[in-house]
């Protein structure tokens, strides 16, 4: 699992940095195409073909997004998307694992039934050892107290559960901070644009458009993709939750037929 969770975080590291890098190319570019003068904007827009304006000629939902990352300011954009980019791995990670560790439990309480009847703990030791999953882990530290009585393996049971619930929400805390942490960054980038927009005020001796719809359009952005990777996020975590209550509810179910399994074989 570590395994695949590194090459999912490299992975997605890796299209962070083509991004980046796509966006920093662009900003150039942007900046470049800004220092033209008017007059040739105006010359190159009146000579524009009626047709062309009206043909495919639309930007791409890519250059769009791209397009929106630069007016919004690299410099905040960048650690909003690093939040969408750990979340997503963060929680397909533990998708993975939850997915991995929801076996058929009623199978293995049978195997480890007809293993007690026929080759004793020792075999349902081996049951355990060859099953994956929280439920197989929890099995085989109760067995291994078998020897103390019951009232041992039921202690012993309730350790391995709560060991187990553990490793189940293992990485769940990033998902909410990365849920918490990207709209303040937003809105932090808000109010910048805002502070700069009264600077451009000031500056300006008056009330100017011109001068503050950059930062005012900086500072929306931020704000929509802070609450945007917000909601990815929380559609994700929800489901991991959702997955750790259905195997937290079949565990303490296998839980308690284990103990009655145990207590006819070894009473």
């Amino acid at each position: 699992m570590r395994k695949i969770a590194s090459t999912l975080v490299l992975s997605l590291t890796l299209i962070l940095g083509l991004f980046t890098t796509n966006v920093y190319a662009d900003s150039t570019a942007v900046a470049q195409e800004e220092t033209a003068t008017s007059n040739e904007s105006v010359a190159a827009a009146v000579e524009t073909p009626a047709q062309e304006i009206e043909g495919g000629n639309e930007p791409t939902f890519t250059q769009t997004l791209k397009k929106y990352f630069i007016d919004g300011d690299v410099r905040f954009m960048i650690w909003v998307l690093a939040c969408l980019i750990l979340g997503i791995a963060t929680a397909i990670e533990r998708i993975i694992y939850l997915s991995l560790s929801n076996v058929n439990n009623a199978k293995i309480l049978q195997q480890i039934e007809e293993a007690l009847g026929t080759s004793g703990i020792e075999g349902a030791k081996e049951v355990c050892r060859n099953t994956r999953g929280p439920v197989a882990s929890i099995f085989y530290d109760g067995l291994e107290r078998s020897d103390e009585g019951i009232e041992q393996v039921e202690k012993a049971v309730i350790a391995g559960g709560s060991v187990q619930m553990g490793l189940l929400e293992k990485g769940v805390s990033w998902i909410s901070l990365f849920i918490a942490l990207a709209p303040m960054l937003g809105f932090m980038g808000t109010v910048i644009g805002m502070i700069q927009a009264f600077d451009s005020i000031a500056e300006a001796g008056g009330i100017e458009a011109s001068a503050m719809a950059g930062s005012i359009k900086m500072a929306l952005i931020t704000t929509v993709a802070g609450l945007v990777v917000a909601m990815i996020l929380q559609v994700f975590y929800n489901i991991i939750i959702a997955k750790i209550d259905n195997i937290v509810n079949q565990m303490e179910n296998a839980s308690n037929s284990f103990i009655k399994i145990v207590q006819n074989n070894i009473g």
